[in-house]
């Protein structure tokens, strides 16, 4: 095994939410680990919520699968309609489906929560936000002639959609 593919959660490099929310109710910094192990059919990262905040709105998955383990701090989760206590040592699976899979963290308590992340990572995906009615569509693409990976991202609400005939 080569080292490229061990790293120390300690050593883990940071940046902000790569889709920072309102900052009164969203704050995270993510430190993305697939492309630093080689990763290539899961995807790795380690989430830092601040307290009394989530990272993402409450979202569900139509393709892929989240597995998420509290390293510290404590929370809660709302699945669904309903919300669940987490704490150190929990571990929520977030298998992929319609609203009732809907999932969001959430950060109860006055210390940082650290989780530990792993996800399918299939491509296209659809997400939907049950809370306002939004969905996602989101895709990574074939590397460029600039060796960069080609990403498209798409944001909108189901009665804002094209005829599929528009403009041909």
């Amino acid at each position: 095994m080569g080292s490229q593919q061990i790293i120390n959660l300690d050593r883990a490099e940071f940046v902000e939410n790569p889709f920072p929310g309102p900052k009164e109710r969203y704050g995270a910094r993510i430190a993305l680990l697939s492309p630093r192990l080689g990763a290539k059919l899961l995807g790795y990262n380690l989430t830092v919520i601040e307290p009394g905040k989530a990272a993402f709105p409450r979202h569900n998955h139509w393709t892929n699968e989240e597995l998420f383990l509290v390293l510290e701090g404590e929370g809660e989760v709302r699945i669904g309609d309903e919300r669940y206590p987490l704490r150190k040592g929990d571990v929520l699976a977030c298998p992929p489906g319609g609203t009732e899979t809907a999932h969001q963290i959430i950060n109860t308590s006055d210390v940082e929560m650290k989780l530990f992340a792993v996800s399918t990572q299939i491509s296209a995906e659809m997400v939907e936000f049950p809370d306002s009615g939004k969905f996602g569509v989101i895709a990574m693409g074939p590397t460029g002639s600039d060796r960069k990976q080609r990403h498209f991202r798409f944001v909108s609400r189901p009665d804002q959609s094209l005829d599929y005939w528009d403009g041909e």
